[in-house]
């Protein structure tokens, strides 16, 4: 019972970065497997939740990070996604996550994290007010 919950909670939190593409804008197939770096197939894979039981590999996740148009709250996502498999919160033992988390190109730390998180609340204040609208009333002010 217990891999059973580990699992589903490692395909809940892949499901979120799905979640936070849309949230970030992109919707259609092409758009999102674009900003996270990946080919069409892979992202259709790890979006529908039919990736493999051991989750997302450290190869993936590293071309993730790196691709260009990453929006910070998929970021985000990822690094939270890395900190919990590193810390065996999705039923892994514990050489295979050594060498996960040696494989990584990027060692989520606690700054970088806090970094994030800065960026993605910038990000959100831009969406809910965005600059035309704040012209328009200091203008009317």
């Amino acid at each position: 019972m217990k891999i059973e919950m580990t699992k589903a909670r490692q395909s809940s939190k892949i499901r979120e970065l799905g979640d936070a593409l849309v949230a970030a804008g992109f919707v259609m197939l092409d758009e999102q497997a674009q900003a996270i770096g990946l080919c069409r197939s892979t992202t259709w894979t790890i979006l529908k939740g039919n990736h493999k039981t051991s989750g997302l590999s450290a190869t993936v996740i590293n071309r993730m990070l790196a691709a260009p148009q990453l929006p910070p709250l998929v970021r985000l996502k990822i690094l939270e996604y890395i900190e919990e498999k590193a810390a065996g919160l999705y039923g892994h033992r514990k050489i295979p996550l050594r060498r996960f988390v040696a494989r990584l190109s990027v060692k989520p730390f606690d700054h970088v994290r806090a970094k994030l998180v800065a960026e993605h609340h910038e990000a959100e204040k831009q969406l809910r007010i965005h600059p035309d609208l704040v012209a328009s009333v200091d203008q009317a002010v």
